[in-house]
């Protein structure tokens, strides 16, 4: 083989798993149709959001590089949540969108066993259900052990516009015309989706009086666990919110029938993303709402286009300038790009193992947006943990498949193969029933382990974790056997603090189960002395004031676990399981689960369907 692993697709999705398959070692080919388009953000101008930057945590825990290019090119950031539990809590980078791509192009050049080459791919090679290499829209076949598509929203792409339909991909690129029918003739069930992104606006043709400034946090935050803070807290790029008016909402509704999506083209099979509608589907579908909230985003240091968060639409151009001039601030707005939607074919996520090897030919990988997904996160974790296994099989290896109650990524995974999609799915914090556990400040305990063993994470990034888990531990140690006696001087300060008095000694981490008492607090009136770093306080804080909530998710995710560790035999014919229901049956027969556990999250399969299949297999397998 002239590769051990071609990627194809040098998106979000693509530059992850070609640098986790080239640092575990292995000869990687790199295919896109333009390098100059390589990590590009063809819609948002941010790393990050709710849900979302827990999981680029979670890259950067496994040892992907999402986390870290992001903190090298921010121009803002802000914790999502602050306020409320730690849940929820989420970092948002406003990313700069000229020096992302090229951080990422410069990281990939300078990867060891990694090739990079522009060509359109438009078929495989396969031989007895095998995958054995790719084959390039001028015919020259490249051979390898495995290929990983993660070709976004270029298969057989339609960009749409009010009555106009062109096939183009993002960026006015040409897209792949032939692969998904490929696909299709080897097996695939094919699936038409379609997302959308907003018009971007000249800088200098709004007026910010109309707007509220929204700035960055004045707190120092970073994705990556291990480098510094590289941005000036000081001196970070502001956004500006909005609000849609009764003008805009007549505009949009008096030619409702011209946009693509309402009328404007009637061949339209693609399924837009319901946690991002465009503009139009906003009035629609929430006809009670007064106003809409927007968002004014600086997307690059380097140019002045500015992205109007919220948005999206596929209007007529004409109709657009109506919609943007009828917006406070925006009455004189430029507009520098027009909004526009955009179809794309993508493969029913069902035909895929949580190892994110596909079912239906053997050594094939997906990851991204052609599973079924909308979001750049969402696509490099699936890219990551694809090149993760692609490595993890070449070496004989079991596949890492992450659970609900250890990562997002688990989460985002295991409701692909099992439950499917058909509209572009999007993570949100209400997706994860084990979220307490899956926190922003604990990714690296969750993950860190995982990336240290399967090659991604190196000697002195481990030994900076160890020595983190070391820290807590003495941190921990030393709250515990801590005590704070009544004294006059001690109930003074508990006064003024605002807690109950002491009438008998209280050990430090008791204490800070009270809701008003914090570290801080504590440091602050020289109750407690630490020289600890932030992060290891601050994660032992949330682990004692949420202690009782955390053991109890955690009794939860132990009855997952046992369901998990039961297993179903792979050449199981449920046809021979009498009294079954039908649309059971027919569910298992297709996703074919590989436990309990995931029979269980499986949309038509009841109960009492697997009583009757645990009966079965007790009875036929000794299980």
């Amino acid at each position: 083989m002239e590769y051990e692993v071609i990627v194809v697709g040098a998106g979000h999705a693509g530059c992850e798993a070609a640098l986790a398959t080239a640092r575990c070692g292995h000869k990687t080919l790199l295919v896109t149709g333009n390098l100059k388009n390589v990590a590009t953000m063809p819609c948002n101008p941010s790393i990050g959001g709710s849900a979302k930057g827990i999981i680029v945590r979670e890259i950067d825990a496994l040892g992907g590089e999402m986390g870290i290019n992001a903190d090298k090119t921010l121009i803002q950031m802000k914790m999502l949540n602050s306020s409320k539990g730690p849940a929820v809590r989420s970092l948002r980078a406003q990313a700069d969108k000229i020096t992302y791509p090229q951080e990422m192009l410069k990281t990939l050049k300078n990867t060891k066993n990694l090739t990079l080459q522009e060509a359109m791919v438009e078929d495989l090679i396969v031989e007895n259900e095998e995958v054995k290499g790719i084959v390039t829209e001028n015919g020259t076949k490249i051979t390898s052990n495995i290929v990983i598509l993660t070709t976004g929203t270029y298969l057989k792409a339609d960009i749409l516009v009010g009555s106009t339909r062109t096939r183009s991909g993002p960026h006015d690129e040409k897209p792949s015309m032939h692969l998904s029918d490929n696909l299709k003739k080897y097996g695939f069930d094919i699936l038409r989706l379609k997302t959308g992104t907003p018009p971007r606006i000249e800088k200098s043709s709004i007026d910010y009086s109309k707007t509220k400034r929204e700035d960055g946090d004045k707190e120092v935050y970073t994705f990556s666990h291990d480098i510094a803070p590289i941005y000036d807290v000081n001196n970070q790029e502001p956004c500006y919110l909005i609000y849609t008016t009764p003008e805009t909402h007549k505009i949009i509704l008096d030619n409702l029938n011209k946009s693509a999506m309402y009328g404007g083209l009637d061949d339209i099979k693609g399924v837009g993303p319901r946690y991002c509608p465009s503009i139009e589907d906003k009035l629609v579908k929430f006809k009670d709402k007064e106003k809409h909230q927007l968002f004014l985003e600086p997307e690059s240091l380097y140019y002045d286009d500015i992205y109007l968060q919220g948005f999206s639409t596929s209007m007529p151009k004409d109709v657009q300038e109506k919609m943007v001039h009828s917006l406070p601030g925006l009455e004189n707005a430029k507009i520098l790009k027009y909004a526009y939607a955009i179809e794309y074919d993508a493969i029913y996520p069902t035909q895929i193992k949580a190892s994110l090897e596909t079912k239906v030919l053997k050594n094939l990988f997906t990851a991204g947006q052609i599973n079924g997904t909308s979001g750049y996160e969402e696509a490099a974790a699936q890219g990551l943990m694809a090149g993760i296994n692609a490595s993890l099989k070449l070496k004989g290896k079991e596949p890492l498949i992450l659970k609900r109650n250890e990562a997002y990524i688990g989460v985002l995974i295991d409701d692909l193969v099992t439950k499917g999609t058909i509209e572009p799915y999007r993570m949100l914090t209400s997706r994860a029933e084990y979220r307490l556990l899956l926190r922003h400040d604990n990714a690296d305990i969750r993950l860190r382990q995982y990336g240290y063993d399967v090659g991604l994470i190196d000697e002195s990034r481990y030994a900076k974790f160890k020595n983190k888990l070391n820290d807590i531990s003495k941190f921990k140690e030393y709250l515990k056997s801590t005590k704070i006696t009544p004294t006059k001087e001690i109930n003074v300060i508990f006064e003024k603090i605002g807690t109950p008095l002491l009438k008998d000694g209280i050990y430090l981490y008791d204490l800070l189960r009270r809701n008003e008492i914090t570290i801080n607090i504590l440091k602050e009136n020289n109750l407690l002395v630490s020289d600890y770093s932030k992060e290891v306080e601050e994660q032992l804080e949330i682990e004692i004031k949420y202690e009782g909530y955390i053991k109890k998710v955690e009794r939860e995710a132990e009855k997952m676990i046992k369901n998990e560790e039961k297993l179903i035999p792979k050449d199981i014919d449920y046809s021979k399981i009498l009294n079954l229901a039908t649309e059971a049956r027919q569910k298992l027969e297709k996703i074919r689960p590989e436990s309990i556990g995931q029979a269980l999250r499986i949309s038509g399969v009841n109960p009492s369907d697997i009583s009757i299949l645990m009966v079965y297999l007790r009875k036929n397998y000794n299980e």
